[in-house]
């Protein structure tokens, strides 16, 4: 498999499983029906870890095009690879939210709110002001980025699949601390890919996909692995 197919299989794998949880929470007539924020944060920290076991070995599983961007500024990456690990993580996420869509496909029509339809996809904030949280997703895409590559730093070694599940438990600490401003995309992928999915499908009484916020998941997450890869370029 190349790094190419591996990177948009772990998205799409990552997606399936993270923006599943999300619609079994979210959507009438589902049996994890209000099953809350908690189980939306492991869910999505298990869906990072299955992803990335899976496809780890292959492209190093990043899944993210903040954290794709980030460990290249942090010469942890080759540049030429990317612009290629990018389009996978897109293409992954949008044929995730595709799968999801089919697998709730009953369910889209028992729900009447356009808005928790939406959050199935997409991230959205909970007090709308641009700023605010364009600075909620910087910060935790900045923990996540520094967190991630702090791992590696003087000589800290885990042994074989430790870290993935240290990465999982860190996305749901993210999740659990800092996702109840904006449901922490703290990944361009994982919101945009899904988001055009939602545009797109024929989804039972969808409203609008709220475009004029899609570009604060997408560059604050890209600001906030910047700034951490300079943070660690900095102090390591």
């Amino acid at each position: 498999m190349s790094i190419f197919m591996a990177e948009m299989i772990g998205t799409m794998i990552l997606i399936i499983l993270g923006n599943g949880v999300v619609a079994g929470v979210l959507l009438n007539k589902s049996k994890a029906k209000d099953a809350g924020w908690i189980v939306i944060t492991f869910g999505w920290g298990f869906a990072v870890m299955v992803g990335a076991y899976v496809v780890g070995h292959i492209s190093g599983a990043y899944l993210n095009p903040a954290l794709t961007v980030g460990f290249a500024v942090a010469g942890k990456l080759a540049w030429a690879q990317v612009f290629p690990m990018i389009l996978a993580q897109m293409i992954g996420a949008f044929l995730g939210a595709v799968v999801v869509w089919l697998h709730y496909l009953p369910h889209w029509k028992e729900t009447d709110d356009q808005a928790a339809k939406l959050a199935v996809f997409a991230t959205g904030p909970a007090i709308r002001s641009s700023f605010a949280n364009l600075i909620s997703e910087i910060i935790g895409t900045a923990l996540l980025v520094f967190v991630l590559l702090s791992f590696g730093a003087k000589g800290l070694v885990f042994s074989d699949g430790v870290q993935t599940l240290a990465v999982a438990f860190l996305i749901v600490a993210i999740g659990m601390s800092l996702g109840g401003t904006t449901g922490y995309a703290i990944n361009p992928a994982r919101d945009l890919g899904p988001r055009i999915a939602h545009a797109i499908l024929p989804i039972a009484g969808k409203g609008s996909s709220d475009w004029k916020y899609a570009w604060i998941p997408v560059v604050g997450p890209c600001i906030g692995a910047l700034l951490a890869a300079w943070l660690y370029m900095g102090l390591f």
